[in-house]
């Protein structure tokens, strides 16, 4: 086998690992792709003309032959269904084309993350661009909570709205909604689960809705409002209207579509992965200056990837709704003045350091809660304080859940009420044991998918909702303190290349569902190692083989990984070290890297 190949071995461990430095052990991804997979995989690569390499990946991942290609080249015309397969995409068209057509005025109620934001900004970008008068809401966090609120609408209706469109909210606020419904037209482009069943009066498009076939529940709120916009041209287009007016460019907006999806953690296999595909591709292009300009300010090198969307533009878009003004993310991403796109990027790129300065202050706190609580023998981490920043309970939440394997929710206490956000770990629909929690008569508010949810209690209802959760999901009990780590192939110091990287890179983009490749190199020592970064959280490190080859190695968060001492230890043990392997070009230097995520001890 050459230094490049991928060893896999049909043994259930890779490289004898059943106990790592981060104590976790190493499996294959497909334990089963033994000798009839191993066949399998050499003719993906064969009938795709790809590298073996490739082709064993793409069999692990489950991809058939035949399909290789349409995965390492997603395109959206391959993937988009008709708008109308979801329920009353029909309607909501119509009277969004009429509305273009009567040159209305819209109200858009957006949520404040996120999805949100892009969502609010596509529908209201397009809308403009069709000569319509928008005018948007995103509600303040901590004032007006999520979902959209009676004076929040009364608002828009005062500014001129003749039909409230709400976006990544209000299929479970039929309460706050129907009674508008007599006095203003209404319609709803959602993703979350309803609360029973009961939707408003009104247009409501949301795949998750019971009663809509189109099988399309893993799409986002912003992708919702992009097939709406499909759905809208394509009215438009029947009407006539662009014989006489110019016909809008929608895929000129999928970078909105690709940032959603990504930091709504949607998973990234069909529609979604053609739709983030091309999305990076129109973001790559830097013709949003909005996110261009904030690219500048956060010094983002590769701004047309899953891991800028996920790891710098999110979290600054979504500070803004977190600790300060909630519009602001909203504000840049519609931004057309180069001064104004500036001083809101870097206003949010300010905002978002003061978030994780007071994340870091509540998140010791919250961690040493979460032992207790596992010492206790709770299956779900419900976790308080009564100082706790309601804007980054998410964040915290997602850290926990990381830390222990198990769904996490965590809240802050403020006039005798918890308002939190919850995370969950895949197999365990969070997002349908808070809605079953909120019928039960626990929860004041509450709702969400199956990975996320929101909620709201009296705190005297606290070990009520909590004992509910450790029965609902009683199944995490049984999950490992770490999952596995699911590894994609060995290789040799040596055969770690720029090559190798570059063939992984074909398999972007990374995520949720096409999680990037993990490779383990084997027989590596660390003889030099340094703590960079601003609070020098983060580990750079020189990694030596046998044969006198080195590599670049990087931990991110070395506070928060139980294997960042081995690394640090002069003695410079032997090891195998577990990763991402990525070759990043800047400034017309590339460099190799393997971004570390698990080390063993040999």
């Amino acid at each position: 086998m050459s230094d490049a190949a991928l060893c896999l071995d049909p043994a259930p461990l890779v490289l004898n690992v059943g106990h790592s430095a981060g104590g976790r052990r190493w499996v294959w991804r497909d334990a089963a792709l033994a000798e009839d997979g191993l066949r399998h995989s050499l003719a993906i690569a064969q009938r795709a003309g790809i590298p073996e390499l490739l082709g064993r990946i793409l069999a692990a991942r489950g991809v058939a032959l035949g399909r290789a290609e349409a995965f390492l080249d997603p395109r959206l015309r391959d993937w988009l269904p008709d708008p109308s397969c979801l329920k009353d995409m029909e309607a909501a068209a119509a009277r969004l084309s009429r509305a273009v057509r009567e040159r209305e005025c819209i109200g858009v109620f957006g949520d404040y993350d996120v999805d949100g934001a892009c969502g609010t900004a596509l529908l209201t970008d397009l809308l403009r661009e069709l000569g319509c008068a928008v005018e948007t809401h995103i509600p303040d966090r901590q004032k007006e909570g999520y979902g959209p609120n009676a004076a929040a609408l009364d608002g828009l209706m005062a500014r001129g709205a003749q039909l409230l469109v709400c976006v990544d909210c209000g299929t479970a606020a039929a309460p706050i909604l129907d009674p508008f419904a007599g006095r203003v037209d209404l319609i709803v482009l959602d993703h979350h689960k309803p609360d029973g069943g009961v939707l408003p009066r009104g247009i409501v498009v949301n795949p998750n809705r019971l009663d809509c076939t189109s099988q399309l529940g893993t799409l986002c709120a912003t992708a919702v409002a992009f097939l709406t916009g499909v759905a809208l041209l394509r009215d438009l287009r029947a009407q006539g209207w662009f014989t006489e007016h110019p016909e809008p460019n929608l895929l000129r907006r999928l970078d909105l579509v690709a940032l959603a999806t990504i930091c709504d953690v949607m998973p990234l296999q069909g529609l979604n992965r053609a739709l983030v595909a091309q999305g990076l591709r129109v973001l790559g292009r830097g013709e949003r200056l909005g996110l261009a300009t904030l690219a500048s300010v956060a010094m983002v090198k590769e701004s047309a990837s899953a891991m800028a969307c996920g790891f710098a533009f999110g979290p600054r878009i979504n500070a803004g709704g977190r600790i300060a003004q909630a519009d602001l993310g909203l504000k840049l991403l519609l931004a057309d003045d180069a001064f104004e796109a500036r001083t809101l990027a870097e206003k949010l790129d300010e905002v978002n350091r003061q978030r994780q300065t007071v994340e870091a202050d509540i998140l010791t706190s919250a961690l040493q809660q979460a032992q207790t609580q596992v010492d206790a023998g709770h299956a779900v981490l419900f976790l308080r304080g009564d100082a706790w920043h309601p804007g980054v309970v998410g964040i915290v939440a997602g850290r926990v859940r990381e830390r222990f394997n198990r769904p996490a929710l965590v809240g802050a206490l403020q006039d005798g009420v918890i308002k939190g956000s919850a995370r969950s770990v895949p197999g365990l629909d969070l997002g349908a044991a808070v809605i079953a929690a909120r019928q039960a008569g626990l929860l004041l508010t509450g709702g969400g998918h199956a990975m996320a949810a929101g909620f709201s209690l009296a705190a005297g209802q606290a070990d009520s909702f909590h004992h509910f959760l450790d029965e609902r999901l009683s199944a995490a009990r049984e999950r490992p303190a770490q999952d596995d780590l699911l590894l994609d192939g060995v290789l040799s110091l040596r055969g770690a290349t720029s090559e190798v990287a570059a063939q992984i890179g074909r398999l972007a983009p990374f995520g949720m569902g096409n999680e990037e490749p993990l490779l383990a190199i084997s027989r590596v020592r660390c003889v030099k190692v340094e703590r960079i970064g601003r609070d020098g959280n983060t580990l750079r490190a020189i990694l030596q083989g046998e044969d006198g080859g080195r590599l670049r190695g990087l931990v991110f968060r070395a506070a928060d990984k139980p294997f960042a001492d081995v690394l640090e230890d002069s003695s410079a043990p032997l090891l195998h070290v577990a990763g991402h392997l990525r070759s990043e070009r800047w400034q017309d230097r590339e460099t190799l890297t393997l971004f570390i995520a698990d080390i063993a001890l040999i």
